[in-house]
């Protein structure tokens, strides 16, 4: 099931959300909607939900306009962070209970429930756990079962609402893998909701970067880290360090410090720099020069912060393996690889 997003503006209470977003979304696709807190990433799945209604704009499913429909109508398949499973219910129950309450005239029979939950617990890999509570399974599990309950219904478009946010980096990493299993086997047209950019990048077909509720980039995971389209997503995704730099004749220069050559129009410009696209030279080179004011260790990388001498800044560069990394070392680098924006 394709979706299609038109000009959706929201507002509550006068504050707007939403501006003007739109998205097209295909059919078996597994999208990632990425922003910090009030970008409006919730607030556009619960509108493609059905749980919201749009102040303007439209929500397609295909070519059909469902704009004005509950979430029955839609027949989406919906997962929250904190799993929302009946602890009353056993595992099969929870897992039935969307079939088991639909009206008697599509309600299908008990021994096709059953079958079908049978086939939902070897899916999640917990076929012999169908008669436990929820208060009896780990929250990976938890919320394991809280997915194969929204699968049951055999939904249009499956939304999932920081599905891993609740648990350990461990068992999210697994989930992770798992979910993005899941998806190949299934082919749903899912969309799921993050702030965590390892989780969308690693999960994600493709990834919505959303800021102040707007869509500020679209595209793959190389797209948003590699050729990111605006400052924000630069500085969002990965580490980045900003400069204010000068260019005049094609020559770019930070406190009269030369860093390299451009085609860009003479003027003011943000130079946006990795931390690993730095590369690290004698301290009598020519170049970014100061003093490291700490080192950490991030995976097998080893990052320092060092403070400019002259203007005072302070930015973080990736050390080789080689360089000596103890507080008041005199570091010089260069940027090998940037980003210019106005």
């Amino acid at each position: 099931m394709k979706i299609g997003v038109r000009n959706i503006r929201k507002e509550f209470d006068r504050y707007p959300a939403l501006h003007d977003v739109s998205l097209d979304i295909r059919s078996g696709e597994l999208i990632a909607l990425l922003g910090p807190s009030g970008s409006g990433k919730t607030t556009l799945l619960r509108l493609i939900a059905g749980l919201e209604f749009p102040t303007a704009g439209q929500i397609l499913f295909g070519d059909e306009d469902a704009s004005g429909k509950s979430v029955q109508e839609r027949n989406v398949g919906f997962v929250f962070q904190h799993y929302a499973l009946f602890k009353h219910m056993t595992v099969a129950d929870n897992i039935g209970f969307g079939l088991s309450v639909r009206e008697r005239a599509t309600r299908p029979p008990a021994a096709e429930i059953r079958r079908r939950v049978e086939e939902l617990l070897e899916l999640i890999q917990l076929p012999d756990l169908g008669k436990r509570y929820p208060m009896q399974l780990s929250g990976g599990q938890r919320q394991r079962v809280a997915l194969a309950r929204a699968l049951a219904i055999e939904p249009k478009v499956l939304l999932l609402d920081e599905p891993f946010g609740a648990l350990d980096a461990k068992v999210r990493k697994d989930l992770r893998r798992w979910l993005r299993e899941l998806h190949d086997r299934t082919g749903h047209t899912t969309v799921f909701v993050t702030h965590d950019q390892d989780e969308a990048v690693e999960l994600a077909d493709r990834v919505v970067v959303m800021s102040q509720g707007r869509i500020e980039q679209v595209g793959s995971a190389d797209d948003i880290y590699d050729r990111p389209q605006s400052p924000f997503v630069f500085s969002f995704i990965g580490q980045s360090n900003e400069l204010p730099v000068e260019v005049r004749g094609g020559e770019i220069a930070f406190a009269g410090v030369p860093l390299g050559r451009t085609d860009a129009r003479d003027g003011s410009w943000r130079m946006f720099v990795r931390p690993h696209d730095f590369e690290v030279l004698e301290p009598s080179a020519r170049g970014l020069s100061g003093q490291i004011a700490l080192t950490r260790r991030v995976g097998g990388a080893r990052m320092a912060e060092f403070n400019l001498t002259n203007p005072a800044r302070r930015i973080e560069v990736e050390l080789p393996a080689h360089a000596p990394s103890e507080t008041g070392t005199p570091i010089t680098v260069i940027p090998k690889r940037w980003q210019l924006f106005a």
